[in-house]
């Protein structure tokens, strides 16, 4: 929505106010390739954008950043399977409340320069919050809080950890509907109601055959579960990943992963 109004407003006559707007780096991006083309936006950041409409834009030349959501996918798919993996080009300033979530799981996150890694051999063991009578949670919330696209990323990784933790999803109702495809590997999840659930890790797993929801990052995370169990499982309607990752298998079986598109 907040793209939308900033295309919009970007050529509408007067000046247009949003409130409550998205804040995203993908969104900044957005409005700096805008204004680079003659739109005038102020509030880039922030979640209130006010934006002066100009009577034509002109072409520019625009640099967009890296996905966060793509280096957060890699990471979590090197973490679940035990492997080493290092993602290029990533943005440190955008992962702070990212690599605390992966701590809370055990997975230790390194930036070196512009590389972010995750090493071999992760503890993933679920840590334990200050007050002991409490389980460790994992929240999901509007930008510059931990991103709610990344949730499905860190359910899966959860599975395969010692321990049990709470996640809660602040922004979408029903984002847990797959949590019944996830079970079919063997997962032990609770669905407390539609913003939160609770994942008891570490449980036996198996192969399996699942159906993906149209969600990129919940047909993304059933792959990563896939992925870390020996055996051949089968992901169903997981073209949907090609929308955000149109390369995923063939970086994945650069990584060693054996998978195919059917």
């Amino acid at each position: 929505m907040t793209e939308n109004f900033a295309m919009a407003a970007s050529v509408a006559q007067g000046t247009s106010t949003l409130i409550n707007a998205a804040s995203e780096p993908h969104v900044q991006d957005l409005c700096r390739a805008l204004v680079a083309m003659g739109a005038r936006i102020d509030g880039i950041g922030t979640s209130m954008l006010s934006v002066e409409g100009a009577s034509a834009l002109h072409g520019a030349t625009i640099e967009i950043g890296t996905d966060y959501h793509e280096v957060t996918t890699f990471l979590a798919l090197g973490a679940i399977t035990g492997g080493e993996v290092r993602v290029l080009k990533s943005v440190p300033r955008h992962f702070d409340l990212i690599t605390r979530s992966f701590g809370k799981l055990g997975v230790i996150v390194e930036h070196d320069g512009d590389t972010a890694i995750v090493r071999r051999g992760q503890t993933r063991v679920i840590e334990t919050p200050y007050t002991s009578n409490l389980l460790p949670k994992i929240e999901a919330a509007p930008w510059p809080y931990f991103s709610v696209d990344l949730l499905p990323l860190l359910i899966a990784l959860s599975v395969r950890c010692e321990g049990t933790i709470h996640f809660w999803n602040k922004v979408y109702e029903n984002g847990f509907s797959w949590m019944p495809e996830l079970a079919k590997f063997g997962a032990h999840v609770l669905v407390s109601d539609p913003h939160r659930i609770v994942v008891f890790g570490n449980k036996p797993l198996r192969p399996a055959v699942v159906d993906s929801p149209y969600v990129i990052r919940a047909a993304v995370a059933l792959t990563m579960v896939a992925a870390s169990i020996p055996g051949r499982s089968i992901v169903r309607n997981a073209e949907i990943i090609k929308r955000a990752h149109p390369r995923f298998v063939e970086n994945l079986r650069s990584l060693g992963a054996e998978l195919e598109w059917r």
